[in-house]
């Protein structure tokens, strides 16, 4: 890691601007996207990650966004800056100390340990389901950015990245636009729970998520489908109401299980898996450029192994739509078992890599940039 660190500075000052090169060199396929940055060895969403990303060969950096108390896009996983467990009423399940029990893979900042905050716990309803702890939305911009640092997510799993807990903000989507503009790297957005932040600005009188991400991106980049950007979503009507704004590429997420939330609230029983057949690719393709695929849906698991390939990929280019595969890490838990490296931290994220862009995946999003960029050298 510190290797890494060192030559970051050096790789950055020697990369081409965008301005030099127009899109990035990921306009090739297969696109190689940092997924939250460079996740595996530095806390998610930092600029710190995103940077070590773009050292490590990465075409496209990809913010989550979520939405401060005065309408600021900030990149998070979620709208929790830190998750607690919730007993089977939905109460705040605490320890013998009377402290809430702190979630051990969705807390990505130190605002639990900060006193001053204690009172802004709470439980809300996130696409149907009771979740506590605190969230970005009741927290101004200037609050998040005075004393609130970012955390690695995975704690119990990532330890290494725990050496750079409290170290780095939590940046805004307008930094991540102009570190992505000075390296000449694309940007890859992604609208976190559009129907939970659509209820929570018409509340709170601002302007929808999605309008203020607009405002953004094409002041940066232009109008344009041109443009070295994608946006993405899980669900499918702000991706519509999208398309009804903008020319820059649109990406339908689909997960291995469950539906879109905003299908589920409209009494819409199409699952994602319904949406990755014929009929919804169809569907897909009247307002999408392409679908962001789970690579259960390309590869199937048997046996905890690679199974059969399905046609989804086949199928949504027959279409015109672009297929990116989410989401390739090396630890071995991650992986499919024949993948697995005993004894090791990583396994061979390489070997699984391969045998989905040998299917004709356009693009993969990866949490090891430098692993995914050495999986696609001949």
């Amino acid at each position: 890691m510190k290797t890494l660190l060192a030559t970051l500075a050096i790789v950055l000052s020697t990369s081409p601007t965008l301005a030099q090169t127009g899109l990035p060199a990921a306009a090739k396929s297969p696109l190689l996207i940092a997924h939250r940055g460079a996740s595996g060895y530095l806390p998610e969403h930092t600029l710190a990650a995103y940077e070590l990303a773009i050292a490590q060969g990465a075409d496209y950096i990809e913010p989550d966004l979520v939405m401060s108390k005065d309408g600021v896009l900030l990149a998070r996983h979620e709208p929790l800056l830190a998750r607690v467990e919730l007993e089977a009423d939905g109460r705040i399940k605490r320890g013998a100390d009377g402290r809430p029990l702190l979630h051990r893979t969705d807390t990505s900042s130190n605002v639990w340990e900060l006193e001053k905050y204690a009172d802004r716990l709470t439980v809300k309803q996130v696409d149907g389901r009771s979740m506590g702890g605190w969230f970005a939305e009741d927290f101004t911009a200037a609050e998040i950015r005075a004393d609130i640092r970012a955390q690695e997510r995975l704690r119990d799993q990532r330890l290494a990245n725990k050496a750079h807990d409290n170290k780095y903000p939590i940046p805004t989507l307008q930094e991540v636009i102009a570190l992505a503009k000075t390296h000449g790297v694309g940007l890859y957005p992604e609208t976190k729970h559009p129907s939970y932040f659509k209820a929570f600005t018409e509340a709170a009188g601002l302007p929808r998520l999605e309008d203020k991400l607009l405002q953004a991106l094409h002041a940066a980049y232009g109008n344009t489908r041109e443009a070295p950007v994608f946006i993405q979503s899980f669900e499918v009507s702000n991706l519509q109401y999208l398309r009804g704004k903008t020319a820059i590429r649109l990406v339908q997420l689909l997960s291995a299980a469950g539906r879109p939330y905003d299908l589920s609230l409209a009494g819409d029983l199409r699952a994602y898996q319904d949406l990755a057949l014929p009929a919804g690719l169809d569907f897909i393709k009247t307002y999408a450029d392409g679908i962001g695929a789970h690579t259960h849906l390309m590869i199937p698991l048997a046996g905890g192994q690679l199974g059969t390939p399905t046609r989804l990929i086949a199928e949504a280019h027959a279409r015109g739509l672009l297929v990116h595969g989410w989401t390739f890490r090396a630890e071995n838990s991650f992986l499919p078992t024949e993948f697995r490296r005993e004894g090791q931290a990583l396994g061979d994220m390489a070997g699984q890599l391969k045998a989905f862009l040998a299917l004709g995946m356009d693009g993969f999003f990866t949490d090891q940039p430098d692993l995914g960029r050495a999986a696609l050298k001949p």
